[in-house]
């Protein structure tokens, strides 16, 4: 297997990073513990990941999947462009709030190996006038 070059990080990402896995939240603690050391159906997942210019919370890179814990304070329009960038970098992101963590946490858990297992998107309807019509079949 060929050696995998990856091209060093910006050194405020990284910083970012380190600091947010040394103050993360209830949520985010009580989620590594149960993802951390492939714990979860056999994947890895790291913790505070940088994709610069963000830092996701969680990323399971043999899926490519950003698992995002949203709390207070998040705006759905920032959560909404950071998804955009992720989804064109081929990442498909799942969002959770915090209390659904703290409170569900197993279903928390199968939902995200259902995002591993079942990666197909739902593809986006064409506009209207587009495409084949029930006359055309």
């Amino acid at each position: 297997m060929p050696e995998r070059t990856i091209p060093p990080l910006p050194s405020r990402s990284c910083e970012l990073a380190r600091g947010l896995r040394q103050t993360q939240t209830d949520a985010e603690n009580r989620l590594w513990q149960r993802v951390r050391s492939s714990r979860l159906a056999g994947h890895k997942f790291r913790r505070q990941h940088p994709i610069p210019p963000y830092v996701l919370d969680f990323y399971c890179e043999s899926a490519r999947l950003a698992v995002e814990l949203d709390g207070s304070q998040h705006s759905d329009t920032v959560d909404a462009e950071r998804t955009r960038f992720l989804r064109r970098q081929g990442i498909r992101v799942v969002r959770f709030w915090d209390n659904e963590v703290l409170s569900n946490l197993e279903e928390v858990l199968m939902a995200i190996v259902a995002s591993i297992n079942d990666p197909t998107l739902t593809p986006t309807p064409l506009p209207t006038g587009e495409g084949l019509k029930s006359a055309d079949l």
